[in-house]
Parts: structure tokens; sequence; C-alpha cells
């Protein structure tokens, strides 16, 4: 009898009592607990479930993968950076005009990590959100062996409340790319936000799509709604291998200055 009650439970979708069924039954029974206090109980539990479970569903989703959180972000380090700008993404702002936000900038500068905070925290505000890289995208959508599987697929990228583009400008494509790309941006274009990377400046982008007949409407669909992010920096991973070498050095110098000291 309890399996069955417990299985109708989860066919309802209560899965915070499905689980709780026999803990919360005898902590009521103890405590002589009001049927509607009992009630409200259920309900506030099933609420706060059901909304942790929804977040941890987006948050799969999303598709983030691993990133360093922007508390840990050193914002002395750029050479220059509008940490406003910055901080204005963070809040998902561009998100009330349907703006796309631009992240440029040399390679190893934080890019990446800044456009997944944007996406980690849009899902943690309540909405939806896709990472993937250039070369995914056209990697998914040109395998699609007909018109109708592509359509099908190009809605997986309209979804999103947010979308990250990641990594323009680091491998060439050929004008069927282009083509695919093109139209996600343009599907996208004042319906739904684009936060895209890349390492070029948009003039040099005809270095990445060579000959590509959408590319001046490609770039004016992403920069015609959109607050462009410039990040001038040395490398963060070189900075951080730098670093680690100071240490170890430092760690192998300090046995020999006590030694000398003897």
């Amino acid at each position: 009898m309890s399996d069955d009650l417990e299985h109708d439970l989860i066919s309802l979708k209560l899965h915070w009592l499905a689980a709780n069924l026999s803990d919360l039954i005898a902590r009521a029974t103890r405590a002589k607990t009001a049927p509607r206090e009992l009630i409200a109980e259920i309900a506030k539990a099933e609420i706060l479930d059901r909304g942790a479970r929804s977040t941890e569903r987006r948050l799969r989703d999303a598709r983030i993968g691993r990133f360093k959180l922007m508390s840990d972000f050193d914002w002395a380090w750029p050479k220059d950076l509008d940490r406003g700008a910055v901080e204005k993404a963070l809040a998902l702002d561009f998100l009330n005009d349907d703006a796309n936000v631009i992240l440029a900038g040399p390679q190893g500068v934080a890019k990446s990590m800044i456009a997944k905070n944007i996406a980690h925290n849009a899902v943690m505000a309540g909405h939806t959100a896709l990472v993937t890289t250039a070369a995914q995208l056209v990697a998914d959508l040109g395998q699609q062996e007909s018109t109708r599987l592509l359509e099908n697929r190009l809605r997986h990228y309209l979804r999103p409340t947010v979308l990250v583009i990641d990594e323009i400008g680091y491998l060439s494509f050929d004008g069927r790319a282009a083509d695919l790309i093109f139209q996600v941006v343009s599907r996208r274009y004042e319906q739904g936000p684009i936060v895209l990377t890349t390492n070029l400046a948009f003039k040099d982008w005809t270095t990445v799509f060579p000959g590509a007949a959408c590319l001046v409407a490609l770039v004016d669909r992403l920069m015609h709604h959109a607050e462009v992010i410039s990040i001038d920096a040395e490398s963060y991973r070189n900075r951080e291998n730098q670093q680690r070498l100071a240490k170890k050095c430092k760690a192998q110098a300090k046995p020999k200055e006590k030694k000398n000291e003897k």
C-alpha cells in the first residue's frame, strides 16, 4: 500500500512528499500537527524542491562545464577592461533589451570565464541558457541530413534565453559553416540575446569566414544591439604558470638559505 502511494505521489510529481512520506507522517503523528498546518508544510517543501530541481535541470541543459566564479577574478590584472560593463552583463541587464554581449580580446584573457559566469547567473535567475563553441555549433548543425532535421536542430539554439557562442576566431570556416552560424544569429536577432567571445576584431573576421557572402549581414545583426567589451591583458594562463613557477623557485630556495645560515 505504501509503495502504491509513493508511486502515485511521484506520478503527481510530488517528489519531495514521496521521498519524505514516512518521516513526515511520523513527525505529524508525534506532534499532532493540524491538517492545515501539515498541508502548508508540504506545499512549501514541494515549492522549494521543485525550484531546486528546475535549477538543477537548467544547469545541466546549459552545458556550462567547469569554470571559475567571478568572485575569484582579479580585477587589477587586465590592462584595460570596463568593469562596469562586465558587472552589468553579469547582472543580466542586456536581457531587458534582447541585446548581445560581445567579449573581445586575445587568447587567455578570461573571455570564456566571463561568458560562462553570465550563463550561470542567467540560470540561477530562473532563465535558460546554453553554452557552445562555434566549432561545436557548426559541427552539430552541419551533420543534419535534411532540411527538416536542420530546422529541428536550429530550434535547439533558439530556445534558450541566453545563447553563448564561444571561441569565434580560432578556426576558419567555409561558406556553409558561415551560413549555419548566420541562421542562428539571424533567427535570434531581436528575439534572444547572444553572448559571443572572439579573439579577433570584426574587421578581421574575413580570415575566419573567407569569401562568406553572409559575413556583412552576420556582423550587422550581431552588432546592431550589442555591448562590446574589449579585454586587454596578458594571458591569464601564462600569468598563473609564472606565479606557480615563482612559488616553486621560492620554495626550493628556502632550504639552501637555512643551510647557509648554519
